[in-house]
């Protein structure tokens, strides 16, 4: 039995695929980083770094207990324990390893980055025009990559592995690190086409309350997501507050 330590991001619903996939057997521990269920003790036991995901698998290497953290590592192992989602050549397994730690060096970091600059900071208060075009920028450039990668092929490295499992969460989410998939029609239609698979069609429970499911966050919440304060806002659209001259 696995346990997955889980909450909803993009990062953890690879591991949810790649289980799916592999058709291991898996309990679901929910994490809620809103509330900072990631610096209990008991968890930073498992995931030192205080993020998700993380797995404890009790039938690990030679029957005995591993935990394992960040998505490539676990995906990686979920790989090799299976004998699946790796191709056996050699030469395209490391393609495909090349590929997966592209997605978790570049893909993820970037995306994760035009996201927040884009979609929650300006919610919270924090409009920064310098980092949404930094990360603007680099989240087209990654677009751009997976664009040419896939124009001539079905999936990142011809067969589906667990490159394309850590790549396409990410992709689901272009609106919200403000990119048209429209504009990348050859990861349009890979990401269209690993959609329809179980794996990603298969859902957990949201356990999530409705404030946070609408990005509404407390300022506790949202220091411990981000790790700065949110800045108070003057109206409707979350236009910031006029701050108070500095006194230094």
């Amino acid at each position: 039995m696995i346990d997955l330590f889980y909450f909803v991001s993009p990062n953890a619903r690879k591991i949810h695929m790649a289980l799916e996939e592999l058709g291991l057997p898996y309990e679901v521990r929910w994490t809620d980083i809103s509330q900072g269920d990631q610096f209990d003790p008991g968890y930073l036991r498992v995931n030192p770094n205080g993020k998700i995901p993380a797995i404890v698998d009790h039938d690990g290497p030679g029957g005995r207990p591993i935990a394992l953290f960040e998505s490539a590592a676990i995906l990686m192992y979920l790989a090799e324990k299976t004998g699946r989602l790796l191709p056996a050549d050699p030469v395209a397994r490391w393609d495909a390893i090349c590929w997966t730690v592209w997605q978790v060096a570049n893909q993820g970091p970037g995306l994760g980055q035009a996201t927040h600059f884009t979609t929650y900071a300006p919610q919270n208060g924090h409009v920064v025009e310098y980092a949404q075009e930094r990360f603007g920028n680099e989240a087209k450039r990654v677009y751009a990559i997976l664009e040419e990668r896939l124009a001539d092929r079905e999936y990142i490295v011809g067969e589906f592995s667990i490159a394309d499992i850590a790549s396409f969460p990410w992709t689901r989410l272009g609106k919200g690190h403000g990119i048209d998939l429209d504009e990348y029609p050859a990861v349009r239609a890979w990401s269209d086409r690993i959609s329809e698979r179980p794996s990603a069609k298969a859902k957990l429970e949201d356990q999530r309350s409705e404030d946070a499911k609408n990005f509404r966050y407390t300022p506790e919440q949202y220091r411990q997501l981000f790790g700065v304060d949110p800045r108070p806002t003057n109206s409707a659209d979350g236009a910031p507050a006029e701050q108070p001259a500095s006194t230094h």
